[in-house]
């Protein structure tokens, strides 16, 4: 299947997407306003980059979108044109996120993966039980977890 846009037009649709300050991380950052925990913009380890870093919980929080980073959900798609090029892409960025979720571990960070399909489509969850999920980890002792489309799960 050929690409509907032009190689130029579809430079400039992909050059216009966000990589910071998205609208799932301003909605995280709403909610972790509402719950009244400090975050700071990242922990000061090497090639880590969460968007939220709780410090009094030593906590990397981290907005995953599901095509970017190959969620298995309703929200990701491979795409039809260039497809070699794109599972490529994503697989780098989820080798990427395991090697920084090592380095977090090595450091004794907690870390938490919301994942967009939580945040927004047919399946995302109520803005209470997100609230309710965030929470949770934060207030818990558990090292790692993810909240998706399908709720809470604590991770090894």
């Amino acid at each position: 299947m050929t690409d509907v846009h032009s190689r130029e037009q579809r430079r400039k649709n992909m050059s216009a997407i966000k990589n910071r300050d998205t609208k799932p991380e301003l909605q995280i950052a709403k909610l972790l306003q509402d719950l009244q925990f400090d975050s700071q913009a990242q922990p000061h380890l090497h090639d880590t980059r969460p968007d939220f870093y709780l410090p009094q919980q030593q906590l990397a929080l981290f907005v995953h979108g599901c095509f970017w980073h190959g969620h298995q959900c309703h929200l990701f798609k491979v795409p039809a044109t260039r497809t070699e090029f794109w599972l490529h892409k994503i697989k780098a960025n989820q080798q990427r996120d395991q090697k920084v979720q090592e380095t977090l571990k090595l450091h004794s960070i907690r870390r938490l993966i919301i994942w967009e399909c939580s945040l927004k489509g047919k399946h995302r969850l109520a803005p209470a039980e997100l609230s309710m999920r965030l929470e949770e980890f934060v207030l818990s002792g558990n090292e790692n977890a993810e909240i998706s489309h399908q709720g809470f799960e604590i991770r090894a």
